[in-house]
């Protein structure tokens, strides 16, 4: 079976599409990982995209990441609640950054339990030795630092884009050349990798904006077993105070 793993961004959109036009091996099905926080725009695109393909684009969800931090914050535990939210110490001021589990959680673990689900493997059953499954990934040259081996003895990763030599560029020069939309990048909306020019545009949408703010100011005195205070913005200071200048974040990088 071949699977594409599908965020619906730019280099995912494209290798969809390429499938579709026979640039790269069919697939039998996608699958989406439903945070249920990424911007309204980024579903409104996912529905469009679903349309143009011949081959059938699942979505599944382990739950709602934003509602699950939110319950975090008070002391509920939520296996795989943990984003990476910029840290500061109160009384030293030291900065850090709290290790990310939300994709393991919510975005790779849903999408093996559809596969399995596919393979007519049960719960805590074995998968046959005589299975094997293409997992596909819309990863470009310019990403390579993401790729991975698969965990998983039936599962082999795939990276087209990677093997075309296909930047991120690239991809929005093949999407232009055969009369399709420039699709959004996928994120959540509060994710603490956003650059500035991100938050930006996040804050281009006022209840997006509002709700990123919120949730900011909510993780403030930390998760369950953690004891600094947490921040979205990389600065450390108050998503709705912090320096959101484009290039402030090349100035920093350098």
């Amino acid at each position: 079976m071949r699977v594409l793993s599908l965020g619906a961004g730019v280099q995912s959109t494209t290798l969809a599409l390429m499938i579709e036009h026979g640039e790269i091996p069919m697939v039998d099905c996608a699958i989406f990982s439903d945070t249920q926080a990424e911007p309204n725009h980024v579903y409104t695109h996912l529905d469009w995209l679903e349309k143009q393909l011949s081959y059938p684009l699942y979505r599944v969800t382990y739950g709602n990441l934003k509602e699950d931090i939110i319950k975090s914050t008070k002391g509920i535990v939520i296996r795989g609640a943990s984003i990476p939210a910029f840290t500061k110490n109160k009384e030293t001021g030291k900065k850090g950054i709290l290790r990310r589990h939300c994709t393991a959680s919510y975005k790779i673990e849903p999408l093996v339990k559809k596969i399995r689900k596919l393979l007519g493997v049960g719960y805590k059953q074995r998968v046959p030795k005589d299975v094997k499954v293409t997992q596909i990934f819309g990863i470009s040259l310019d990403e390579m630092v993401r790729m991975r081996t698969s965990p998983l003895k039936y599962i082999t990763y795939e990276y087209p884009l990677v093997e075309k030599e296909m930047r991120r560029h690239h991809c929005l020069e093949w999407m232009e050349k055969n009369n399709y939309p420039k699709p959004p990048r996928s994120a959540c909306t509060f994710c603490p990798y956003h650059s500035n020019e991100e938050w930006l545009i996040i804050k281009q949408n006022k209840k997006e904006w509002d709700e990123a703010v919120a949730l900011d100011k909510k993780i403030r005195n930390g998760f369950t077993g953690t004891k600094d205070q947490l921040f979205l913005h990389k600065s450390a200071m108050p998503l709705d105070e912090a320096d959101l200048e484009p290039n402030k974040d090349q100035q920093e990088l350098f």
